[in-house]
């Protein structure tokens, strides 16, 4: 789902696909999957297009990915990690999180803001995509990529072998 960002407006999130000076397309996208690297201790999450099949891959530490995983797992621990303390930090200073947004991506490093509805006022901090994946499954608030980020970066995955042989079957036949 395609979403434009207006920057002189930072609350404002409309459906439209126009191109306007001074918006920002962004892609509403879900977790697809948290896979692990087998040449080093990274992780590597997922995002999917909630639209097409289109993926985006960011890798992201060991522990980042144990967060997500535990949340989305709905698994129950003694006391709050890290990105609990986050979320009932912003809690109780009056702030809930709208949305994030992967950002951009330079040098090969993604870069990811948080936005955080403060009263009315709408606060844009700047973070790890990691972390605010971490964040925004805690919350549960849309996760969204600059359309530029997954124009550069988002692929499309191959077909099973499965798959390509009953394609290339139904083609023959």
């Amino acid at each position: 789902m395609l979403f434009h960002f207006y920057a002189t407006m930072p609350a404002i999130l409309v459906y439209n696909k126009w191109s306007v000076k001074g918006v920002l397309t962004m892609i509403e996208v879900i977790i697809d999957s948290i896979r692990i690297s087998l040449i080093s201790q990274h992780r590597v999450v997922m995002l999917r297009d909630v639209d097409s099949e289109r993926q985006l891959a960011i890798w992201i530490g060991p522990c980042e990915a144990e967060a997500i995983t535990i949340e989305l797992q709905d698994t129950e621990m003694a006391r709050p990690l890290t990105h609990d303390l986050l979320e009932n930090s912003i809690k109780a200073m009056g702030g809930k999180v709208s949305h994030i947004l992967v950002s951009d991506l330079k040098t090969d490093v993604y870069y990811a803001t948080l936005f955080v509805d403060q009263g009315g006022k709408l606060l844009e901090i700047d973070c790890r995509p990691s972390d605010a994946i971490a964040l925004a499954v805690r919350v549960k608030c849309p996760i969204f990529v600059n359309e530029e980020v997954m124009d550069e970066a988002g692929v499309y995955p191959e077909p099973d072998i499965s798959e390509a042989e009953q394609a290339d079957a139904e083609v023959e036949a």
